[in-house]
Parts: structure tokens; C-alpha cells; sequence
């Protein structure tokens, strides 16, 4: 099976703006991302695709390919997206800018989910155990049926503990995606459903469009950089 790893890099970011260039122990979050998919040794290509003249010049600084994205996109997906329209692969895994800390095991697992034929989209969780954590909305906890497809995806505590004696495991979305090509070609030309608009969790729309996504626990992957303070503990962890 062909792999090809897409890294979608966008560098206004809401939250943290220019934070794929922000140096984590002397090297750029962005750079960090790219050499972890790299040193994997798992795909035919890692490709940044980016619309920032910044990111492009420090991948390319590292010998690695750049696809500069030709129109504006709403989310990642939509980025790699446009990438993968002239790629030859079967499968495609979307890693985060800004997830650093990312490890070859969890991806081969993620990958060997698709010798499932059933199987057209699939990601990631971890438990999640501190209570400030599941009630911060910049944690996207998932909820999952017993087959471990994603049921929903909510900035919110989900489930809601009604029954305080009853035993509950929260998970947390972890932002790295597998795609068969097609499903993610697919993806695009959806409108934005209403969950998705509320939520703003743009995997929400293969939901809403009857497309299971399939979730794979995995033990810590460290810190996704999504505001400053996440980028100190990054600073820790490293």
C-alpha cells in the first residue's frame, strides 16, 4: 500500500498565530513535526502543504518538499485535500503542524487499520483523566460505539455524567487522520454541516455524512501546540 504523509500548515492560526514558527528547543514546532513524520521511515513522501512563503522556505531549507496551496481553505483537510488531487497513493495521513511529538508506532497501527477494506477514514484518541482537561473546550473529546467508530466529537464533556456511580473513560481526539483517497477527495465537496459550524471539528462532516471513522487509543503523544501555554509544556516535555 502506497502511503503519503501530508502535513497541512496553515500559519495564521486563530488561536496562536505564526505558532508553526515558533522555536521549540531551537528549531521551528513546524520543522520538529516534518523530521518526527520523516523519521518514521513509513511513507513514499512527507509533503508541507502550506500557503505561508515562511513555512515553505523552512521546509524546503530541510530538503523537503513544499505543495503551496493555490486557494484559501477553511481547515486542513480541505488543504491536504488539494495536495493529494495529483498524488499516485492509496492512503493518506494527515499529521498536524503543530504535533511535534508524534511516534512511528501509533502510525503503523493507524495504517494497519486499513487492511479492513471496510475502512475509509480513521484517527486517533488517548484517555483523558484530569478534570480541568475534559471541561476545556480545546480538548475534543469522542465519544465511540463498541466496534471503536467515533459516535461524536464535542468541545464538551461527552458523556454527560449524569450517573456519578456509573463508570465512564473520556477520550481525547488526537488531530492525525488516515484517508483512502477517495474518501478524502470526497470530503470536499460537502458543505459544512451544522455540527461542524457549532463545533468547529471539521471531521464532523464525514459523520454527517455517513461516513464511520474508525478511532485508535493510543498511550501519550505529547503536547499539540494549539496556544503559548501549550508551547511551554511542549518546551518541558522536550
Amino acid at each position: 500500500m502506497l502511503v503519503t504523509a501530508l502535513i497541512p500548515a496553515r500559519y495564521d492560526a486563530t488561536r496562536f498565530p505564526g505558532k508553526l514558527m515558533q522555536s521549540l528547543g531551537g528549531m521551528s514546532v513546524i520543522r520538529r513535526t516534518y523530521e518526527a513524520a520523516r523519521n518514521t521511515g513509513l511513507f513514499q513522501d512527507v509533503i508541507v502543504a502550506t500557503d505561508s512563503d515562511e513555512i515553505e522556505k523552512e521546509i524546503r531549507s530541510a530538503g523537503g518538499i513544499v505543495f503551496r496551496s493555490k486557494r484559501p481553505h477553511e481547515s486542513g483537510t480541505d488543504r491536504i485535500a488539494e495536495a493529494a488531487e495529483g498524488l499516485t497513493t492509496e492512503l493518506i495521513i494527515n499529521i498536524q503542524g503543530d504535533t511535534p511529538f508524534i511516534k512511528k508506532d501509533p502510525l503503523e497501527k493507524l495504517i494497519r487499520l486499513f487492511t479492513d477494506d471496510s475502512v475509509q477514514v480513521a484517527s486517533m484518541v488517548q484517555v483523558l483523566e484530569k478534570p480541568e482537561e475534559i471541561d476545556d473546550p480545546n480538548f475534543v473529546k469522542v465519544a465511540m460505539d463498541r466496534n471503536n467508530n467515533a459516535l461524536f466529537f464535542s468541545r464538551s464533556r461527552i458523556p454527560f455524567l449524569r450517573d456519578t456511580n456509573a463508570p465512564i473513560t473520556y477520550y481525547e481526539h488526537i488531530g492525525v487522520y488516515a484517508f483512502r483517497k477517495q474518501a478524502l477527495l470526497d470530503f470536499v465537496h460537502w458543505p459544512t454541516g451544522n455540527l461542524e459550524a457549532v463545533e468547529k471539528v471539521e471531521c464532523l462532516r464525514f459523520l454527517e455524512n455517513g461516513v464511520a471513522i474508525r478511532m485508535l487509543t493510543v498511550d501519550y503523544l505529547g503536547v499539540e501546540i494549539d496556544t503559548p501555554e501549550d508551547l511551554k509544556k511542549a518546551e518541558k516535555l522536550l
